[in-house]
């Protein structure tokens, strides 16, 4: 099957043939339809993560954001069929360790993050094999494409579960969004769907524009706004009761937490870059006296899924909107290297293999 590979860091991704995937007693394997370009996919490109444990494999196919249709199943299978269309969420547990029988499967003990590990092969490829997928799998509603699946993805789910189930939110709050790339936007939207008023930040006029479309009420551009945090703790008025950090760099980190009131929630959905290598300094002294909380998030546990596809069926969120570009396979190295310069829009999706 043809497939892109990470051969070295930094350099395009060869797409070249390799074999199928192996199907294993508890997995299927999907006929990949689409699968988005994500941000993380970027940092796997560029070797990130080693600070953390966490750097992908040279010779990794990337692609985590992945839906499709069964084409073979392992004998241990039960809830799924050849020819049933599913999406696949990044963070693949195995259903039986204390994080998964608790609702936790996103941080699951003996995890795989699909795409970002040798024993989880991504989905910028025809098929893609998903582990335990009684557990992990998401069948995909009559009239739900596998394109706006995508488009939910990492990034969208993410977002929801940091706002719906990490932070505690409540329908008025003001929510600050800093950095309305991919996962930013998702958040935007999603706070508004949640009964939330949204500050949208960002340094490009065009990103803002597509957050205010997605339901933010105001929008800042922070190049050409001396105090960030200042100008949305006027707006808010008197600071965010929910911040987001969409980017994951040191600026966007720490103007979340300074716009925040008294008792307010940051919620980290951005990983760093190799600048701050995992690390950023907070002013902890103020936080503590403020009571400010510190939250971390990361994808979304499988079981939830059903919150999401509800709202979706409601029309009360629509991962579709976010969908700005269909690429192909090919495309795929060029796509990651636009965003060196954050220079796309929304959420990009593969539907050509």
């Amino acid at each position: 099957m043809r497939a892109a590979v990470l051969r070295e860091y930094g350099e395009p991704l060869e797409t070249e043939q390799v074999p199928d995937p192996e199907l294993d007693d508890h997995g299927v394997v999907v006929e990949t339809e689409a699968c988005g370009i994500c941000r993380s996919d970027w940092h796997a490109w560029q070797g990130h993560g080693e600070w953390a444990d966490d750097r992908v494999p040279e010779g990794q196919i990337l692609g985590h954001e992945p839906a499709g249709t069964v084409v073979s199943t392992g004998p241990n299978v039960e809830r799924f069929r050849e020819g049933d269309r599913i999406a696949v969420p990044f963070n693949l547990g195995r259903g039986d360790c204390e994080h998964c029988r608790n609702g936790h499967g996103n941080v699951c003990e003996d995890g795989l993050a699909l795409g970002f590990e040798a024993d989880a092969p991504g989905a910028f490829a025809e098929r893609v094999h998903v582990p335990y997928a009684d557990y992990n799998a998401v069948a995909l509603p009559e009239g739900v494409s596998p394109v706006e699946m995508a488009g939910l993805g990492c990034r969208f789910a993410t977002a929801y579960h940091g706002l719906a189930h990490r932070a505690d939110l409540t329908p008025g709050d003001w929510v600050a969004v800093h950095g309305c790339g991919g996962v930013g936007l998702s958040a935007v939207h999603v706070a508004d769907a949640l009964g939330a008023n949204v500050v949208a930040v960002d340094l490009a006029d065009e990103k803002l524009a597509k957050a205010e479309q997605l339901g933010a009420d105001e929008t800042v551009n922070a190049g050409a706004v001396a105090d960030v945090p200042g100008r949305i703790r006027r707006l808010t008025p008197g600071g965010a009761h929910v911040s987001v950090d969409a980017l994951g760099v040191a600026e966007t980190c720490r103007n979340s937490v300074a716009c925040l009131r008294k008792r307010g929630q940051h919620l980290q959905l951005g990983l760093t870059t190799d600048e701050e290598r995992g690390e950023v300094a907070l002013p902890t002294d103020a936080m503590t006296m403020n009571e400010i909380t510190f939250l971390g998030s990361r994808g979304m546990p499988p079981t939830r899924y059903g919150e999401l596809l509800r709202m979706m069926d409601r029309g009360t969120v629509s991962p579709a909107e976010l969908v700005t570009r269909e690429v192909a396979l090919s495309d795929v190295p060029d796509r990651l290297a636009a965003m060196n310069d954050y220079g796309t829009v929304g959420i990009e999706v593969v539907t050509e293999f």
